[in-house]
């Protein structure tokens, strides 16, 4: 928690997006039977989103309430750079959208197993034969739950069809 009254870079852009995805499940969840009674399905969902849209008004009142950070354009920008995006987070980031844009092509198992590999290895740096070791349990792990147990057909792959 900030002990200062001044907002961080972006943190009042952050709070109206909550606000925004807050509304959008609202308005999910209403879909479900909207208001036409306590026991219907739509119920617990439309209490947990507006539980969110309320915590996300406060949240955006508080935050409009404190001063802005100090400094021009290039000086908030290079200290949200630094304090919201690292180069760790921003390297996760792409590294997600390569697992999602790989999915399709490699399937669930090869795409996972390569993303779990280098997430491991960049962010916990330890020896190329523990993050495989980890890699291999942690994909075996999930194959067995999701496959065997819970019987999900996982996605295949066009590149490897038949392979996983």
């Amino acid at each position: 928690m900030q002990s200062g009254s001044s907002r961080r870079p972006g943190e009042l852009v952050f709070a109206v997006v909550l606000l925004a995805f807050s509304l959008a499940a609202f308005w999910q969840a209403y879909e479900i039977s909207g208001f036409s009674g306590l026991t219907t399905a739509g119920v617990f969902p439309m209490l947990a989103s507006g539980t969110m849209v309320l915590a996300a008004l406060v949240i955006l009142m508080r935050t409009a309430g404190r001063r802005g950070s100090e400094g021009g354009a290039a000086a908030l920008l290079g200290r949200f750079l630094r304090e919201v995006t690292p180069l760790r987070h921003a390297a996760m980031l792409a590294l997600i959208l390569v697992y999602l844009v790989a999915m399709p092509w490699l399937g669930f198992t090869a795409s996972s197993g390569c993303f779990l590999f280098v997430s491991f290895a960049y962010l916990w740096r330890r020896s190329f034969l523990v993050s495989l070791l980890l890699t291999a349990v942690s994909l075996g792990a999930i194959y067995v739950i999701f496959r065997v147990v819970f019987q999900v057909v996982l996605p295949q792959g066009s590149l490897l069809q038949g392979v996983f």
